[in-house]
């Protein structure tokens, strides 16, 4: 069973179980809602819409509210110095498909539950999962602050003045290089 419904002024052809996505609505996360403009009904029986199926409808719940993907508008008019870049996320909603009927009044259901998606239940996740780690990073840090204070210190300044003659000694030879190339020239 499947029937074509209208939103936003899109058509989406959808089954018991599905998931679309739909220009943005006013509505809450799971809210369960019916859609009445059914344009056409399909399975063993086929029912079509004069424009719309009188006692039909879809039944969904709002999973999800959010913003698509960028899309990127880019104009450009050549040896012109014109170029011209923009953004844009359009906003949806995602709906879960529970079930769907018939104008005779049969009912195709599913048994999937929807999954409502809540971004700010997955903020909150994330907070607490950083603390954790955070927490979990004072602990090692402090292990190992411990072990390397317990190690003897080493002396930096006979490396530091190892270091400097080497750098004495190189730029000594490049000087000697440049004098017996001008010689020989």
């Amino acid at each position: 069973m499947y029937a074509i419904i209208r939103a936003g002024g899109k058509q989406y052809k959808v089954q018991a179980g599905d998931t679309v996505r739909v220009e943005k609505l006013e509505k809450n996360l799971g809210d369960t809602f019916d859609l009445a403009e059914v344009l056409m009904v399909g399975g063993d029986k086929t029912f079509v819409g004069a424009p719309l199926v009188q006692n039909a409808k879809v039944t969904v719940t709002v999973t999800r509210q959010a913003k698509a993907p960028k899309v990127v508008v880019f104009k450009k008019k050549r040896r012109q110095g014109y170029r011209r870049m923009h953004g844009h996320r359009q906003l949806f909603t995602e709906l879960f498909v529970e079930s769907i009927t018939t104008p005779e009044g049969q009912k195709f259901a599913t048994d999937k539950k929807a999954q409502v998606i809540d971004p700010a239940k997955i903020q909150a996740r994330k907070e607490a999962a950083a603390v954790k780690q955070k927490e979990t990073k004072k602990t090692k840090s402090s292990t190992v602050e411990t072990e390397v204070s317990a190690a003897p210190k080493k002396k930096v300044a006979k490396k530091k003045a190892a270091v400097k003659k080497t750098a004495k000694k190189a730029t000594a030879k490049k000087a000697g290089a440049k004098k017996t190339a001008k010689k020989s020239k």
